[in-house]
């Protein structure tokens, strides 16, 4: 392809970040990661329940990036790390032959705190659900504190097995 000046130009068709094919690479490194992660890794360091949340690999299949979720302290999760690079070469040959790309990425392990996260925003939305209803019993209010009562225990599926039991007669 002839440029202005008279040279020629060098057209290369490279991957983007959010194509279709980079999406389908990605969730494929992910779920062998996880494969690779959970049944083939034996190092003691790599916490039995280590997930891989999330991969993104680059759009020249040189690098990615995999986000590591470890249920346990942040003892569990350094060590886990530890041994997840520890173990790279092992790991990004099972990859390559695993998945026939051109290049097999270098991996960049990170930690994912999401599920964490999440699970520590569950709980304090608890607590503050139980202040409210010890306030609203303390000021007396007990027609809201009956009606918040009575609206978590809808959501329990207790009554919903009875209702069960009714329809079939």
């Amino acid at each position: 392809m002839p440029s202005v000046n008279g040279t020629f130009k060098i057209v290369r068709r490279i991957m983007r970040k959010n194509s279709i094919k980079n999406t389908r690479i990605n969730g494929e490194v992910q779920k062998v990661l996880a494969e690779i992660i959970r049944k083939e890794i034996k190092d003691p360091r790599i916490s039995p329940w280590t997930s891989v949340v999330a991969v993104e690999v680059a759009p020249d299949l040189k690098s990615c990036k995999a986000w590591i979720s470890v249920l346990g302290g942040e003892d569990a999760c350094k060590k886990t790390i530890e041994g997840l690079n520890s173990a790279m070469g092992y790991i990004r040959r099972q990859l390559a032959h695993t998945i026939n790309l051109r290049n097999t990425p270098e991996i960049k392990f990170l930690m994912d705190q999401s599920i964490a996260y999440g699970v520590d925003m569950s709980h304090k939305i608890d607590e503050v659900m139980a202040q409210d209803r010890e306030n609203a019993r303390l000021r007396g209010d007990e027609a809201e504190a009956l009606d918040e009562e009575f609206d978590d225990e809808a959501f329990d599926g207790d009554d919903a097995e009875e209702d069960d039991a009714e329809d079939e007669q």
